[in-house]
């Protein structure tokens, strides 16, 4: 016989290691993945975690929780005790003499739950044997052979996994040592583009391993243990793709390193420190956040996976093409859509790292084809946000980081997306022979929070005391005042889009924006909270309420909102250097009690609250004075409040269908809620 070549896609399961006693870990990551439909789990069981106090209650626990859900894979760690005492005179269940005997305890114990058994097998990552006596390499083949042979005699297939890198001459020591004989499938590790070298090919490698099993006419199959995608690059586009190309190799099964980002405690345990990499092998962040490549298979499965991997486009150097740097959110793909709709070529450069962005950008190729391009990428990475910039006629730069709680969790990311990355947009424009124009979009943070401006409560609102404020709003004479981090990293790449324009030539207006809304918005908590308000109430979910509810926004409608930035590109000549306030101005403002009111008329019932403390940097009062734009350009806010959010409300109602993209959105959602 020889080695079986698998004929289709190999299925694809998750190897997940489980802290000890961890049980909520446990239950989520079962949850988690059950929400996507894994049916594979490989997992860890230690000899080191067995012998220790509560070691076999945890496992007593653990594979039966498992073995419900999931085929399961358990890997026996080749880690003899570091108790102080010998395991040959250590008191049941410590009594293992050898990593055979520790297998035969654990099939008698757990061996209803599985089928195949996996051989720790690396003599390069297991430590000494026999508390400090080096075993050979002879002694740790005849180990590990006793116990394939007495788990092939207790009934089990056997799994010789963990060849990393792969290597055909380590597979023929294993023939040469008499182990194969006992061994049903070759476990292989692969990580391309995170540490195996470049231009190595999985399918190479994986053909040589399979060649050296024909040779020896062993009937092994070849399966993928351990595969993944690091994104420590903040690339997360790249993991779906590296997934559907591993999906493509003929073996059988294949694992990803792993549902969650490593958290840094356990990666202390785990003794990772020194490499970045090692931290970002989740499809879901450290705290169950998904990933693109999680959103992606909750919503459209692993066939949506590997569709997404073919929406990069080839890059047209034939004509005028406008870029959109966070094309794929809500105001960029509106931004998008208008271009598009008028004949104009955009290029989406868009990482899809918020929820919802994969879907408006499959709503924009759907509806535009040819007319949009897509660029993955980051706007820290300047390198290949430089090539994907470059011929532009004109960049209207979006992408950010959009929350001041966010902002406050990680002050280090906010900096490096909103300052760091208008640096690099400014340089990828600048570095041309042809300096196209940006169109920067700032916040109304920028003001601060406002607090010498006196209050009034009328009618369950905000507003100010004195009558010009309330007739006009906030004007842009008004002083900066960053608060947060947001706020300053926001107002610093304001500052440096203005100066860029006066000191670098590169051509720019700013707009410091108020509550946009619209078609195409999938809101939460931290921004977007009328579309938010609206998603929460048409499922019946309560809102959450920050301060005391009468805090006044002026909102815009997305489509108003659209038009100010084509107005901006076409007078680009005239505005530039100059930043602008945008937002719905006074005729368009609206407190979050009166939208619960609104939402009550629309719904039919009054969404159910939840009550909790101000927020850092919250304005209990802000609306935009618009004047400056308006005598500028023409432009005004066309559609009012009141209509605008009953028509964001009936967009949401039509697009709640089993194929739209909001149903989509909510079952990621639910995937994420049982995550979490």
């Amino acid at each position: 016989m020889t080695a079986r070549i698998a004929a289709a896609s190999p299925d694809v399961g998750v190897l997940e290691w489980f802290p000890m006693g961890d049980r909520d870990l446990a239950r989520e990551t079962v949850d988690a993945l059950c929400a996507l439909g894994v049916r594979h789990l490989r997992f860890g069981v230690s000899w080191a975690d067995f012998l220790r106090d509560g070691g076999p209650e945890w496992y007593d626990w653990l594979f039966p929780t498992l073995s419900p859900h999931f085929d399961l894979l358990p890997c026996f760690l080749y880690t003899p005790p570091s108790l102080g005492e010998s395991p040959a005179t250590a008191s049941p269940p410590r009594r293992l003499k050898d990593y055979a005997d520790f297998l035969d305890v654990c099939i008698t114990r757990y061996g209803e739950h599985f089928d195949h058994v996996e051989l720790w097998n690396e003599a390069n990552n297991a430590i000494e044997w026999d508390y400090g006596r080096d075993p050979g390499w002879t002694k740790f083949c005849e180990m590990v052979g006793n116990a394939a042979s007495w788990a092939r005699q207790r009934g089990k297939k056997t799994v010789l996994g963990g060849m990393s890198p792969i290597d055909p001459n380590w597979l023929e020591a294993m023939f040469e040592n008499g182990l194969m004989p006992y061994i049903d499938v070759v476990g292989v590790h692969g990580f391309s583009g995170s540490y195996d070298r470049p231009g190595e090919s999985w399918e190479r490698r994986i053909r040589e391993v399979t060649e050296v099993l024909e040779a020896h006419g062993h009937p092994g199959r070849v399966w993928l243990t351990e595969t993944g995608y690091s994104t420590w690059r903040h690339d997360e586009f790249e993991q779906v793709r590296v997934v559907a190309e591993a999906e493509q190799l003929p073996i059988d099964r294949i694992y990803l390193l792993s549902l969650r980002d490593l958290a840094s405690s356990r990666a202390s345990q785990a003794g990772f420190h020194n490499d970045e990499r090692d931290y970002h092998f989740g499809i879901q962040r450290e705290h169950g956040e998904p990933k693109l490549l999680y959103r992606l298979w909750a919503a459209r499965g692993l066939r949506g996976v590997r569709d997404a991997a073919t929406w990069p486009t080839r890059l047209r150097r034939d004509g005028p093409v406008s870029a959109i740097t966070g094309g794929a959110g809500f105001i960029g793909c509106n931004i998008a859509a208008r271009l598009a709709s008028d004949g104009g070529r955009v290029r989406v450069v868009d990482s899809l790292a918020r929820p919802g962005a994969e879907e408006n950008l499959a709503w924009l190729r759907e509806r535009h084809g040819d007319l949009i391009e897509f660029v993955p990428c980051d706007t820290r990475d300047r390198h290949r946000l430089a090539e994907a910039l470059d011929g532009v006629e004109r960049i209207f730069h979006l992408a950010g980081q959009v929350a001041v709680t966010s902002s406050l969790d990680d002050p280090v990311m906010d900096f490096e997306v909103n300052l760091g990355g208008a640096i690099n947009v400014l340089e990828a424009a600048r570095g041309q022979s042809r300096v196209p124009p940006v169109i920067f979009a700032s916040t109304n943070k920028v003001y601060g929070g406002l607090e010498d401006i006196d209050l009034a409560v009328v009618d369950r609102r905000y507003q100010p005391v004195d009558g010009d404020w309330l007739a006009h709003g906030v004007g842009e004479s008004r002083r900066l005042d960053f608060h947060s981090p947001y706020g300053c990293s926001k107002g610093g790449a304001d500052q440096y889009i203005v100066d860029y324009a006066r000191c670098m030539g590169v051509p720019s207006v700013v707009f410091r924006m108020s509550c946009i809304y619209g078609p195409r918005q999938f809101g939460t908590e931290d921004q977007g909270w009328v579309a938010h308000f609206l998603i929460r109430a048409l499922r019946g979910e309560p809102i959450t309420l920050y301060g005391d509810g009468m805090q006044v926004r002026d909102i815009l409608y997305v489509d108003d909102a659209v038009e100010a930035y084509v107005l901006a590109a076409r007078h680009i000549d005239a505005l530039s250097g100059q930043a602008f306030n945008l937002g719905g101005g006074p005729a368009n403002t609206i407190s979050l009690l009166q939208l619960l009111d609104w939402i009550e008329q629309l719904t039919g019932r009054k969404p159910a609250i939840r009550w909790s403390g101000w927020r850092p940097g919250d304005q209990r009062y802000y609306v935009s004075d618009t004047r400056r734009y308006q005598q500028a350009t023409g432009w005004r806010a066309e559609v009012g409040a009141r209509e605008g959010v009953g028509m964001l409300h009936a967009w949401l109602r039509r697009h709640r269908g089993t194929d739209a993209p909001l149903q989509r959105m909510e079952v990621a959602r639910s995937c994420l809620s049982a995550a979490s």
